[in-house]
């Protein structure tokens, strides 16, 4: 049998204080926080939702170097700019803190001096890279060198951004610091480690025994951790930003950004209320971490390691980490600002808050990558709110206003089919709550959505439009069922579409209902008068979506045109000066092109190099037709040695350039000239 709870404590994943929140952030985090919250809220729960900017580590400090500025600055630039973006969408978080303030340095000091005085850390000395030139440790991303794995020469010390790959500084290829430029050397160093691996059974007991209800993505990555076993981890770093490390001998380190952020919860939470230590220390509170799946293992191994460790908080009973959104097709990126920036969002679709929420919501990455495209965003716009949600609601509301001038008429007497309707319509809530109660928000929604797609079926059975001219004490009845099924909307949507729920109330002219009326069919009495129906939602054309997409299109052109600008070959081996006199390249003319059968890549060239005209075969037909070679100047090596394809003898090679993208480009003249011009 499931606890029961007196209270709940709602966390979501701190956002990085070193850039806006976008549409993954949105659908993997924090619309299904904000759905949980509001409906606990709705049923009258004592509950908490906390959350707040995460402002320490290495991709602040590099921002702030990049921009001449204040790491400071950076934090306060971003922590306003995600505070009042989440506010425009409606998050309705109690609090939204931020780690640079006094009360987090104080909480998370004092967390950390707790566990060192009572010996839970380990002491080690390791080896890492120093900067001479700038007198200081480089963290793993200060440290670019060139990939082992795939050749990008401008890899960082954790993680190549061009393949994926994870990597640590000593496998990067000639490492240099990212802050002189200089080549670091290596320092032996003091730093504090927690060690994970005696925590190994208390997590097994606690996750693999104790909560096989978690979703399978979030259990499955904690077997996989555990099984692969756990090592000791740094909770202190070199770095001249963020929460000194609280012991002497410690000069010039700061806490490690992963064991400081957490502790965020329980200072913004501090902050909150006096009362905290209820919602952090009591058994009877219910706390729901939700992250991210980035974020899986420090809220589900190492924070709970961590509050073990330190004894007298409670563990969170759930953890609903969602996986990746993406976008348009390719993963949502934000050093190439390939994303949905919210705060841009709002700009552009002003009063479309709650658009943006539920198809984030009906698309949620739950349990697999999805992906978000703007026409999909347009088609559910206008066929799911506008054509199903929006149309009941209007019509409700606009047949009340005439054929009663806005009073509710009573309801008489009630056929089998109203009786079938009202039940439809009080057997949503069990399945609704049950949804979101184990965190399925895709299928609440649709719940939700229901009773207006119920309402509709209702109006377009029973006709009052034409039931109006032979029977109107029936269409009493019929549309005070359909007002009442409009306010039960309201209370549906409410978590999910909070805008649009206050509009229906107030198009109803009523006060807000809770949870505990959602199925009743007396929400509005007869002869209250409704006020003025206006749209639920609008249409959203075509131009209004092009704008988005050539947007993207904009920004994927400009990421193409930076990496051509930026990417180029290592130089090859070096040769002599007679080696390079051995080449004979030639300019000549191509007089005919015609595809090689039976292959993809290959034509057949015929050209006039001044000294002969021969044939030489090229894989270059995935680039070029052969309609638009013939005619052209280009550079032919003609010494080469023969070589057979296909069937056919090629005399040479047609001189390409390769871009960044791949594609192949002719070397040409800059002039027209005589073919067998010599080229050296």
């Amino acid at each position: 049998m499931a606890k029961e709870f007196k209270r709940y404590l709602v966390t979501s994943a701190l956002p990085y204080a070193n850039g806006p929140v976008h549409i993954g952030h949105l659908a993997g985090v924090y619309i299904p926080s904000d759905i949980y919250t509001r409906y606990l809220r709705l049923k009258g729960c004592d509950v908490i939702s906390v959350c707040g900017s995460d402002e320490h580590g290495v991709p602040i400090t590099i921002k702030a170097r990049k921009e001449g500025v204040s790491p400071q600055q950076i934090v306060d630039r971003y922590h306003e700019l995600i505070k009042k973006s989440f506010e425009g969408l409606g998050m309705s978080f109690d609090i939204y803190s931020r780690t640079s303030s006094a009360t987090h340095a104080e909480t998370a000091s004092a967390f950390f001096r707790k566990l060192y005085d009572e010996g839970k850390f380990i002491e080690k000395n390791s080896m890492q890279y120093y900067d001479e030139e700038a007198q200081t440790f480089l963290a793993d991303r200060y440290i670019v060198g060139t990939c082992p794995k795939c050749g990008n020469d401008r890899a960082y010390g954790d993680q190549c951004e061009k393949c994926g790959s994870t990597l640590s500084p000593d496998e990067l290829i000639d490492p240099h610091s990212a802050v002189s430029g200089s080549v670091p050397v290596k320092r032996e160093t003091k730093h504090w480690y927690l060690p994970l691996d005696q925590y190994e059974g208390f997590l097994r007991e606690w996750i693999l025994e104790g909560h096989k209800e978690w979703k399978s993505n979030v259990y499955g990555q904690c077997k996989s951790w555990l099984d692969g076993g756990l090592q000791p981890r740094a909770v202190s770093r070199d770095l001249d930003w963020g929460i000194p490390v609280p012991v002497e001998g410690a000069e010039g380190k700061v806490l490690y950004v992963w064991f400081d952020a957490p502790i965020g919860y329980i200072s913004a939470t501090k902050d909150l209320t006096p009362d905290w230590e209820k919602y952090w220390k009591s058994e009877d509170t219910k706390m729901v971490h939700f992250i991210g799946k980035d974020n899986i293992v420090f809220h589900c191994i190492v924070f709970p390691s961590m509050l073990k460790a330190h004894g007298g908080y409670i563990l969170p009973e759930n953890v609903p980490a969602n996986e990746f959104l993406n976008l348009e097709g390719d993963k949502i990126s934000t050093s190439r600002n390939w994303a949905v920036w919210l705060h841009e969002y709002l700009e552009e679709f002003p009063g479309k808050e709650d658009v943006l929420r539920y198809v984030l919501c009906a698309n949620a990455p739950e349990t697999k990558d999805n992906d978000f495209t703007w026409k999909d965003f347009q088609a559910r716009n206008n066929n799911e709110l506008v054509a199903i949600l929006g149309n009941f609601v209007n019509r409700a509301l606009v047949l009340t206003q005439k054929y009663f001038g806005g009073e509710t008429p009573a309801c008489g007497e009630l056929t089998d089919y109203d009786r079938e309707t009202i039940a439809e319509v009080a057997a949503v809530k069990a399945s609704l709550e049950a949804n979101i109660e184990n965190y399925r928000f895709r299928e609440a929604l649709k719940e939700a959505m229901n009773i207006a797609r119920i309402g509709n079926k209702y109006l377009a059975d029973t006709e009052p439009w034409k039931v109006i001219k032979s029977d109107p004490e029936r269409v009493k009845t019929i549309l005070n069922i359909a007002l009442q099924i409009t306010a039960n909307t309201a209370i549906a949507i409410e978590p999910f579409m909070p805008f649009s729920a206050a509009k229906i109330l107030k198009m109803l002219a009523t006060e807000k209902f809770g949870w505990e009326r959602l199925g009743a069919m007396d929400l509005i009495s007869a002869g209250h008068r409704i006020g003025e129906p206006s749209l639920l939602f609008e249409k959203i054309e075509d131009d209004v979506i092009q704008r988005q997409l050539d947007k993207l299109a904009a920004t994927k052109a400009a990421n193409q045109a930076a990496e051509a600008a930026q990417y180029v070959e290592p130089q090859k081996d070096t040769i002599q000066f007679d080696d390079f006199q051995k080449m004979d390249i030639r300019v000549s003319t191509i007089l005919a092109a015609e595809k090689v059968a039976k292959t993809k890549k290959l034509l057949k060239l015929t050209v006039d190099t001044g000294i002969d005209k021969r044939e030489i075969v090229s894989g270059i037909a995935e680039y070029f037709t052969p309609e638009e070679l013939v005619g052209k100047q280009v550079l032919v090596l003609v010494n080469l040695a023969p070589r057979e394809l296909k069937g056919i003898l090629s005399k040479g090679m047609i001189l390409m350039a390769e871009d960044a993208s791949g594609k192949l480009r002719l070397l040409q003249p800059g002039d027209p000239t005589n073919n067998g011009a010599v080229v050296g």
